[in-house]
């Protein structure tokens, strides 16, 4: 079966958009009627632009099929076609999802917590995959902004308003992810 245009990403795709479009996709991957060749094509047409990459990790990361925990080499090819994009997107779902562990955790909500575990675990292994250059330039300037408070990431962890442990949480991640 051969893409139907409707899994391509528009450059003027929405954030709900994406959203819709990956489900498809995800459906269809389930369904095994989609090539490798053409899991690439939709997913790189996701990530080219900022709505479309958003909406892509939003529903991949947090789907219940198991298909994000092993990414297809389609998945994986397409997600290297996008590095500025794709790098900061993957290193802040990575610190969010820590982050957001802790809060579950602490309001007793343990099918949340067990729900930003798994954004936390599939973030890093997409980082440790797709072992990109711009990963480990956003994880280290964060990791930075983690200790100076300011930095390249100061302002997005003071919008987030993260305590102490979170941080450590999300430091944690972040180091464990760039080794």
């Amino acid at each position: 079966m051969s893409i139907p245009s409707s899994l391509l990403a528009s450059e003027s795709i929405t954030f709900e958009g994406a959203i819709d479009l990956t489900e498809s996709l995800l459906s269809l991957i389930e369904d095994d009627r989609v090539s490798e060749a053409d899991i690439e094509q939709a997913v790189r047409s996701l990530v080219k632009t900022q709505n479309g990459a958003r909406g892509f990790f939003v529903t991949y990361l947090t789907d219940d099929r198991q298909d994000a925990d092993r990414p297809s080499p389609g998945v994986v090819e397409a997600l290297r076609s996008a590095p500025e994009i794709v790098a900061e997107l993957l290193v802040k779902n990575l610190a969010m999802s820590a982050a957001m562990v802790v809060h579950h955790s602490r309001q007793q909500k343990e099918k949340m917590a067990a729900g930003s575990a798994r954004v936390q675990e599939r973030s890093r292994n997409l980082i440790q995959i797709l072992q990109m250059p711009a990963c480990q330039t956003i994880a280290s300037q964060m990791l930075e902004s983690l200790q100076s408070a300011n930095g390249e990431y100061g302002e997005f962890f003071q919008r987030w308003g993260y305590d102490n442990e979170q941080k450590l949480a999300i430091g944690s991640a972040v180091r464990s992810a760039i080794g």
